[in-house]
């Protein structure tokens, strides 16, 4: 059985392959990730953490927001180009 908290997410050898951390590391939102995830191992409840969690939020939206309009902006520039 894993010992210490289950929020402690330090930085470890065996984190390098985990998909959703290479997930959250392409969305620039990482840091902020990590910040809320080591104020839960602090203080065991996430409640006392709501502004790195309102943060790390909010850059997320931020991320998906732009992808949004970035493919929205490919797929009217493949519409236009494409053959009738």
């Amino acid at each position: 059985m894993a010992s210490g908290s289950p929020h402690d997410r330090s930085r470890k050898d065996d984190d390098e392959d985990d998909p959703v951390d290479q997930m959250i590391s392409r969305t620039g939102c990482a840091e902020l990730h990590y910040a809320v995830q080591e104020c839960m191992a602090e203080h065991l409840d996430w409640r006392a953490c709501q502004k790195q969690v309102q943060m790390f939020k909010d850059c997320m939206m931020n991320f998906h927001k732009a992808r949004k309009e970035q493919l929205m902006k490919q797929k009217s520039i493949s519409t236009e180009s494409s053959p009738s």
